[in-house]
């Protein structure tokens, strides 16, 4: 977009000029919790060397050097059922549906603007059409409100999760031309399994970034019925029911035609145990897989919870982002996320996390927005704590694993 270039040297101004007073003013007073004054307030796509870092000091730049193509990831985000009902409330109040769409990224739209591609999973359909699936839960929203995703600068989405078909083939077939009509490029999903495993490619600043999408959970932590998945016939999301063994063997065909396209290969996964911050063996050993056959970096979701952080080989993996703009839940008990930054060169990746509280209900609900300050500190201790039994930890994180005043379990 045009306008990052001058957002690259003004975020931190904008933080505080984009969020309506209404929504946001009164919920950070009451939190305690103060935005970044600048914007070397911000975590940076930086690495500290050993030892050279205490919680809270200023990371030096040590940045790789060449053209590069960064990441602003967030995890899921639905914009349907409390969100919808939130944005129809308002309306009813009163409140302009052009002035309601920015302000559930108004929050992080910045973090958003600064990177090359902004990205989530989106984690609804986008319809007002189709057949329910017989499932625990279904996500639809109306498809304007995809005006949320452009007013919070969102370029790509995974369409790789339990609740992309939520509405049957209809479901995908309208969310897909609605993004497409949005300008929102996405993967992970599609008309049939071999649309949906084919990689979105994009090419920013001379170089090519491919990604990949996919669903899977083992037996255990299952709960969606096997036609949530896309099929040689069906519509869906990439993925495999509960078979890790055809999963496995699914993903390293699709990395390896992948990684000789690309500079840089992405896998999204949408994997895990629902409700923990405690990763699956198979998660480990699936990330690893991935960058040993020349991933730069993998990203995940699905447990609705922030997730350990590691290095494998140079490479990042954030195993659950968490939730994100998340409609799924109005009082989640867990709040806590971040936003993963990623800076792609030629000669490597660097990466960190900006953490975030996802709500604040009822003052301003499913609109995340950066923690600053002993908030910032904590959640970087907490983030921490769940990443101390990867074997090694985010740079950034370092620190913090040093500390022995961690936050308590929670």
């Amino acid at each position: 977009m045009k306008r990052r270039r001058f957002l690259r040297q003004s975020a931190a101004a904008l933080v505080a000029t984009s969020i309506p007073g209404w929504l946001h003013a009164q919920a950070v007073r009451d939190s305690g919790i103060s935005m970044p004054s600048n914007e070397a307030a911000y975590d940076t796509l930086r690495y500290p060397g050993p030892g050279q870092m205490r919680p809270g000091q200023p990371v030096p730049t040590l940045e790789l050097p060449g053209p590069a193509i960064t990441l602003a990831v967030g995890g899921d985000t639905t914009l349907a059922y409390n969100l919808q009902n939130h944005f129809d409330e308002q309306v009813a109040l009163g409140k302009s549906k052009d002035e309601l769409l920015p302000i559930y990224f108004a929050g992080i739209r910045p973090i958003m603007d600064a990177a090359d591609l902004a990205v989530v999973n989106l984690e609804c359909a986008l319809t007002e059409r189709g057949k329910k699936v017989t499932k625990n839960f279904n996500f639809r929203g109306r498809p304007e409100l995809v005006g949320i995703l452009n007013h919070g600068s969102v370029d790509v989405v995974s369409c790789a999760n339990n609740h992309a078909r939520d509405y049957g083939a209809t479901g995908i077939k309208d969310t897909l031309k609605t993004l497409d009509q949005a300008g929102i490029a996405h993967f992970g999903a599609g008309k049939n399994l071999k649309e949906a495993r084919k990689p979105l490619i994009l090419e920013r600043n001379g170089m090519k970034i491919g990604f990949l999408g996919y669903y899977f959970q083992i037996g255990e932590d299952m709960f969606e019925p096997p036609d949530v998945y896309a099929t040689a016939r069906r519509a869906g999301p990439a993925g495999v029911f509960t078979n890790r063994d055809a999963f496995r063997a699914m993903v390293e065909e699709d990395v390896q035609a992948l990684v000789p396209q690309v500079d840089f290969g992405v896998p999204y996964f949408h994997w895990g145990k629902e409700g923990t911050v405690e990763i699956r063996p198979y998660q480990i050993d699936l990330a690893h897989r991935c960058i040993d056959l020349g991933c730069k970096a993998v990203l995940g979701a699905h447990p609705h919870r922030l997730q350990g952080v590691e290095v494998y080989q140079g490479a990042p993996i954030f195993y659950s982002l968490g939730n994100f703009v998340y409609g799924g839940i109005k009082e989640p008990k867990d709040p806590l996320s971040a936003i993963a930054r990623l800076r792609f060169t030629r000669t490597g990746v660097n990466a960190d996390l900006v953490p975030i509280q996802i709500t604040r209900w009822p003052d301003a609900p499913f609109q995340p927005f950066v923690l600053a300050d002993a908030a910032r500190e904590d959640a970087l201790r907490e983030i921490a704590r769940r990443s101390a039994t990867l074997a090694t930890a985010l740079p950034q994180l370092q620190p913090y694993l040093a500390d022995q005043q961690l936050v308590p379990d929670r």
